[in-house]
């Protein structure tokens, strides 16, 4: 999935919020945009971090849950 900047922070996967997040950062360090457009891709690139700690944060909870129904099923098979 191609994504632009005008896609939504909230709809994109982890992986397209991570990579757009790497452009991001490679145009703010090449210091070729105007402060008006440094402070959009700031904004823009804060947005990406935060919805790739939503997507991390999710999937360590996923795995959380299926670690305990494993150490539950496990426990349960023990006793």
């Amino acid at each position: 999935m191609t994504t632009t900047p005008s896609t939504p922070v909230d709809e994109l996967s982890y992986e397209a919020a991570r990579d757009e997040l790497v452009r991001v950062v490679q145009e703010l360090e090449s210091g070729g945009a105007s402060l008006e457009q440094s402070l959009a891709l700031w904004e823009r690139g804060n947005a990406l971090a935060d919805r790739c700690e939503q997507w991390l944060q999710g999937a360590k909870a996923r795995l959380d849950a299926a670690r305990a129904a494993g150490s539950a099923s496990t426990d349960a098979a023990e006793a």
